[in-house]
């Protein structure tokens, strides 16, 4: 049984959604694969800076895209036209695995 560390930049979370949705999917719709998709959202590009307090002086800058990283067993679904390269594992990994 093979596995693929890929991941991909999506233009909305929206977008994310129905590319997860559309995968098989039981009749309760609960997952019936067994990939594995951790779902990271806009990353940070610039830390913000906040007071002592926790009010914020600057605000964190985000990435415009939406980020998912995914574990494919046996083979992946033809999300080609997201996918990235990054150096090292990126912000994230799946214990035991390094991308790239």
């Amino acid at each position: 049984m093979a596995h693929i560390f890929k991941k991909y930049e999506l233009d909305s979370q929206e977008l994310a959604e129905s590319l997860t949705a559309a995968l098989p999917h039981d009749e309760e719709g609960n997952p019936s694969h067994s990939h594995t998709i951790v779902k990271l959202g806009f990353l940070t590009l610039e830390a913000g800076e906040y007071d002592e307090e926790g009010n914020v002086i600057k605000e964190p800058v985000l990435s415009d895209k939406y980020s998912i990283d995914v574990l494919w067993k046996d083979e992946a679904a033809d999300w080609s036209q997201y996918e990235i390269q990054v150096e090292g594992n990126g912000v994230h990994t799946f214990a035991g695995w390094s991308f790239n």
